[in-house]
């Protein structure tokens, strides 16, 4: 099981140290750096100024926003880094969610899987670059002919060569549905939430994945922390959690609250959510279930995340990927080497 390192995306203003633990993580022999995308910051050029000041580890985005950009743009973006870096890129998708999509993007959400296939499909044949792009879909049409085409365009091939035509394309899921598309059509997948302990939650989605060899598993771990109190060194990741479980997205659909139910905790879920829309959002945390922070995270003493790591080694993920400071990635370095 390899290690990455997770940068995410920004807050307020940049993380003044992305290069210096992206440098530590190479040092380290990470095998990726992970950027990301919400409302604010980019994915692609963070990524870009990182592999800048790398030579090694791997570039992935985890992930970019299918609705940020039309799929030529996300080709072109994806090419160009990937040459940059010599072939150290990795593109990760994902179509976010209502809030977002039509919130932030101003564009609709329905529909989400066959836009996330047409999508795909389009960013592949660029990359293939076998013959100029023409593509026919429900959602997705080159060259443009609806509202407002003056029927003047023509179907296009890259200008650029890409460095690789076999470019990896990881897509982030969290719903059977997606997840078993992932399976599918992608390379890999990135889930938000995942237990080494509850592998049936996701077994029956992703068995299409099982005779795909290289397919990746690449999991954010969402708490790591050396720490002889486990529940202090839970509520970062309580709090993040009852954000995501109760804030991100709408009572009558959040995918963050369903995935939680479907692991085992949707009385925990719903109470979180319910607590959120009243505005009790310190009271939500804590009701965010210990053992459910526990199994997608790694605390504990040494010993106690060196023990937990073996039932990450015996699941399908093939990279856990670490949010910290330096000191924690020399020490994940030092527990699952």
């Amino acid at each position: 099981m390899k290690l990455g390192l997770q940068l995410g995306y920004w807050g307020a203003q940049p993380n003044p140290f992305s290069i210096a633990l992206s440098q530590e993580a190479e040092r380290l022999e990470y095998d990726s750096v992970w950027t990301a995308e919400a409302w604010g910051s980019d994915a692609f050029t963070p990524a870009a100024w990182i592999g800048a000041h790398t030579s090694r580890i791997r570039l992935c985005t985890g992930i970019v926003q299918i609705s940020a950009r039309t799929p030529a743009s996300c080709a072109m973006q994806a090419l160009t880094l990937d040459h940059l870096s010599n072939g150290r890129f990795t593109l990760g998708l994902g179509v976010s969610g209502p809030q977002v999509v039509e919130g932030w993007y101003g564009q609709p959400f329905g529909k989400p899987l066959a836009r996330t296939r047409e999508y795909i499909e389009i960013v592949r044949r660029i990359l293939r670059r076998d013959e100029p792009v023409e593509f026919h879909g429900e959602h997705y049409r080159l060259p443009y002919d609806g509202p407002n085409a003056w029927g003047l365009g023509k179907p296009l091939r890259s200008i650029t060569h890409p460095l690789r035509s076999d470019l990896p394309i990881l897509l982030g899921a969290e719903g059977p549905k997606n997840i078993a598309l992932a399976a599918e059509i992608a390379d890999g997948w990135m889930p938000l939430y995942y237990s080494p302990f509850r592998q049936e939650v996701y077994a029956e989605s992703l068995k299409a994945a099982a005779d795909k060899p290289g397919f990746e598993v690449c999991v954010n771990v969402m708490g790591c922390r050396i720490a002889d109190d486990i529940e202090e060194a839970l509520m970062p990741t309580k709090a993040a959690l009852a954000f995501y479980i109760g804030g991100m997205g709408a009572r009558s659909r959040n995918f963050h609250m369903e995935l939680m139910s479907r692991m085992g905790f949707e009385a925990e879920a719903h109470k979180i959510q319910d607590l959120f829309f009243e505005g009790r959002r310190d009271e939500a945390i804590p009701l965010v279930p210990t053992q459910f922070a526990d199994e997608i995270s790694l605390v504990g003493s040494k010993a106690r995340i060196r023990e937990r790591l073996e039932a990450w080694n015996d699941s399908p993920v093939t990279t856990i990927i670490i949010n910290g400071d330096i000191e924690t990635l020399r020490t994940m370095a030092e527990l699952a080497g």
